[in-house]
């Protein structure tokens, strides 16, 4: 009995979207996007307030006007990303497809759409963080685990550098090794609070009520180079360092602070009697996705670099 790839298709496409919020490491940044207009497409409208300070008041004329701002910047999703796959239906069958499908598309999601969001997320808060080059907001030159370091000390100063200028809730991303060489510096001390990401409350350690999100390595990059999968060299597509990138050992920003969207396209899937190219299943997978940091809030993102300078 024939399946009906149309209903398949759309499983696929909800699922998809709703563990690649929930996988990222930066899943979190997504529910910034519930203040963003959004009508399909490549645009977004990003809403950006201002207000002024208060004034004094008097008793006979009341109190003095205040004014405020409300503009939406027009913002463009660059990432325009996607992959085809055929499996030959001489290996699988009508009653099987879904369970090799949901095989292969779970599999490149974890594995390649995943930490290419992290990666390219993380690289473009970093490489706008460097460009505002805001006093006191990026350290460098720290090595977790180097004599004579303080894990503690260098997240407590990034804490106390954003706390001068914000009082809300705010977050951290970190390498393994540095938050090893914080829970060692701990010994045990270390407290656990509540983190919430995609619908998913989980447990994470934490320094002065901010959660640490540990992030791989491989995706705390200052620069990354994004590979279209045709030219030759970047045919396993994906991304991969910069020539020039700086490796992060951590960053902190109010939770408010990154606007993340992430959407994917309408997914197709096509049987071996409707696919014209070859006689084979074909899935085409297709995400749009982008992060902007709006430039009243660059002041409130804190970077530390391993390397001695940006």
């Amino acid at each position: 009995m024939p399946i009906n790839t149309l209903a398949t298709a759309t499983l696929f496409q909800n699922t998809l979207d709703l563990i690649a919020v929930q996988e990222a490491t930066t899943g979190w940044m997504d529910a910034n996007a519930g203040r963003v207009i959004y009508n399909g497409g490549a645009e977004v409208k990003i809403p950006k307030m201002t207000v002024q300070g208060m004034g004094d008041y008097d008793r006979d004329n009341g109190y003095q006007q205040g004014s405020v701002t409300l503009e939406y910047e027009t913002r463009k999703m660059t990432q325009d990303r996607g992959r085809l796959f055929q499996l030959d239906p001489m290996d699988i069958n009508e009653n099987n497809f879904v369970t090799t499908a949901s095989a292969v598309m779970g599999e490149f999601q974890r594995t390649q759409v995943v930490p290419e969001i992290d990666a390219y997320r993380i690289s473009k808060i970093a490489t706008e963080t460097i460009a505002a080059n805001k006093a006191g907001m990026i350290g460098t030159g720290y090595t977790p685990g180097a004599t004579g370091t303080s894990a503690l000390r260098k997240i407590k100063e990034g804490i106390k550098a954003i706390r001068e200028r914000y009082n809300g809730p705010l977050v951290c991303q970190a390498t393994p090794d540095f938050i090893m060489e914080l829970e060692l510096e701990l010994a045990g001390k270390i407290r656990n609070t509540d983190f919430e990401k995609g619908g998913i409350k989980t447990q994470v350690p934490a320094v002065d009520g901010v959660p640490l999100i540990s992030t791989p390595s491989n995706r705390m990059y200052t620069a990354i180079k994004i590979n279209d999968g045709k030219a030759s060299g970047q045919e396993k597509g994906g991304y991969e360092k910069g020539t020039s990138a700086k490796n992060l050992n951590f960053f902190i920003c109010p939770v408010s602070t990154p606007i993340a969207v992430t959407k994917q396209d309408v997914m197709r899937i096509f049987d071996p009697n409707t696919n014209q190219k070859l006689n084979a299943w074909q899935m085409d997978y297709r995400r749009f996705h982008d992060i902007w940091v709006l430039d009243n809030n660059l002041d409130s993102i804190y970077l530390s670099v391993k390397e001695a300078s940006v």
